[in-house]
């Protein structure tokens, strides 16, 4: 296994570790837990780079990566829900948007055609970590000058997770050439 792929691995392993310490009672817990958070989330950018600039990029990592980003993101979301430090109408918002394009993108492949990972995609992820650690870190240093950077940086990522989901389906749309007459159903 190649560093790319032990570093997607060593994500999805740490999911768990951030979790418990996001749950235990101790003052320093959640702290922890952005740490693993945070942690987690830069091996995200760090194993595509050297997948790609080491031409290492397998089946595998093709197929982990994106699920690995998911399932932390998503753990994330949901135990913060859990916990009551955010509302659960963003992460719904969130959450459908990943299911509606995982499943569009099972629809191309049964197609033939593979849907990459767009740039509106990358800066949707990159502004949910930003909001998830801000929240972990309970809206440090923003804190200090009363203003709500975590609650903002949360609906910033809902508006980037719904524009690069409907960018999905518009470029679904125009690689399979369904402008005009065909029918998926």
């Amino acid at each position: 296994m190649n560093l790319p792929n032990k570093l997607t691995l060593g994500r999805v392993i740490l999911i768990p570790v951030f979790l418990i310490l996001l749950f235990v009672k101790s003052p320093y817990g959640k702290y922890l837990a952005a740490g693993i958070f945070i942690i987690a989330s830069m091996t995200d950018g760090l194993d595509g780079y050297l997948a790609r600039s080491r031409r290492q990029v397998t089946l595998f990592g093709k197929f982990m990566d994106p699920v690995a980003d998911k399932l932390l993101v998503t753990a994330a979301l949901v135990s913060l829900v859990a916990l009551h430090e955010i509302h659960a109408l963003p992460v719904i918002i969130i959450l459908g948007r990943e299911f509606a394009v995982s499943g569009l993108r099972s629809l191309a492949a049964s197609e033939g055609v593979v849907i990459s990972a767009s740039p509106l995609g990358k800066i949707k992820t990159i502004t949910q970590i930003v909001a998830i650690s801000a929240i972990l870190l309970e809206n440090f240093p923003f804190r200090l000058i009363n203003f709500p950077f975590d609650q903002c940086a949360l609906w910033i990522a809902v508006f980037f997770t719904l524009y690069s989901g409907i960018d999905y389906f518009l470029r679904f749309r125009k690689e399979l050439h369904l402008d005009g007459g065909t029918e998926i159903m």
